[in-house]
């Protein structure tokens, strides 16, 4: 049916996590996120732009995420009309990076199409492989061994099907033999956010003992081939996460044997376009693909859920309840997750969770507004 892009606004939110959550390159205590809202014929559809705060994830940070959204990307599409929200990446193509950015407005193209057309958004993107989601957690670096196991010992007992720990030079082989020695049978993983260099590869080998189910990125976020040498000479299999931007660096690494799994990020391949081209790729090749996170609020969050509907995401991915990460958050209800580990999805248009606005407002500190002429 097609829209056309008559309304974009923007909202800068900020969220104190429950907990700190710290990886290899810093501790965070909150988030700060854009919100993207586009309209049309009075209709909205939201994105979310899931970079951090810092430049350390990527080359992306919030601060300029909300610079580059107003002057470049926003200009980019308003008044614009569509026949899908496939064609909107199209219109900033030629801009270089800032995938996280770009992919917030594009997501939130694909839940106003969903909601003009009145059908969920895991349909509009072909999911639907299963009714529900299975979900794992992931848990960051912590300030001893006996608050991870904690830690651990909670989600476990919530359900979750997989735990995935946060690990760095010095926080590594002899922290996840204690996880081990006290969770024997788990399905566990060990996430390094590019940590080591092939400097590291007899240390690395350690982590074979563990019968780990992946190692994730090791190695740095732009590197594909050193990640090939790695694996040769591991057990282990290694996920490739930071390095995979795009469909064809999917290619490159399956060619290569870089990795024997692949964690898809909506943001960080720029939105459900290209996640469906690094998803059908994967799948083609029998390479298993996860959903990762980035500490979403409820909007993100949504979106991850109906990515993960995508019949080759076949290992439980990061998207887990709200109460883990927010006191509150943007959405009511908020998502949950089942006894048994998994999120049941619905049937609601678009990405099918109500907002809650009146929160929304109170955590908003900036808002921009842009229309067409």
């Amino acid at each position: 049916m097609g829209f056309k892009i008559e309304h974009v606004r923007l909202h800068w939110i900020e969220m104190p996590l429950v907990h700190f959550f710290e990886t290899s390159f810093g501790r965070t205590y909150s988030r700060q996120m854009i919100l993207v809202e586009v309209s049309c014929g009075g209709v909205s559809g939201w994105g979310e732009v899931t970079c951090g705060e810092h430049p350390y994830y990527n080359e992306e940070w919030t601060e300029g995420a909300w610079e580059l959204l107003n002057a470049y990307i926003v200009p980019a599409v308003l008044g614009k009309s569509f026949n899908s929200a496939s064609e909107v990446g199209q219109c900033t193509a030629g801009m270089k990076g800032h995938r996280m950015t770009r992919g917030g407005l594009e997501a939130a193209c694909w839940d106003l199409e969903a909601r003009l057309a009145g059908i969920p958004l895991w349909k509009l993107i072909g999911g639907g492989a299963r009714p529900e989601i299975p979900c794992g957690v992931s848990i960051g670096i912590q300030d001893s061994v006996a608050q991870l196991l904690g830690k651990i010992h909670t989600e476990v007992d919530a359900g979750y099907q997989r735990i995935k720990m946060k690990i760095k030079p010095g926080w590594d082989v002899e922290v996840i033999r204690e996880v081990r020695r006290e969770f024997p049978s788990i399905l566990l993983m060990a996430d390094a956010n590019s940590a080591y260099t092939l400097s590291d590869i007899d240390h690395l080998k350690k982590l074979d003992e563990f019968n780990l189910m992946m190692i994730e990125q090791p190695l740095s976020h732009d590197e594909i081939i050193d990640h090939a040498q790695l694996q040769a000479a591991l057990d282990t299999p290694i996920c490739l996460d930071e390095c995979i931007r795009t469909a064809h660096h999917a290619e490159q690494a399956l060619r290569l044997k870089a990795g024997r799994i692949i964690n898809i990020k909506l943001g960080r391949v720029g939105g459900f376009a290209e996640a469906i081209k690094v998803h059908d790729i994967c799948q083609r090749h029998g390479i298993p693909v996860w959903c990762g996170g980035m500490l979403e609020s409820g909007i993100g969050r949504a979106h991850n859920i109906a990515l993960a509907t995508l019949p080759n995401f076949v290992l439980p991915g990061d998207v887990s309840a709200s109460r883990r990460y927010w006191k509150r958050d943007i959405i009511d209800p908020w998502v949950e997750v089942t006894p048994r580990g998994t999120i049941v999805t619905g049937d609601a248009p678009g990405f099918g969770y109500p907002l809650d606005l009146d929160f929304l407002e109170s955590v908003r500190t900036r808002h921009e507004s842009h229309s067409a002429q």
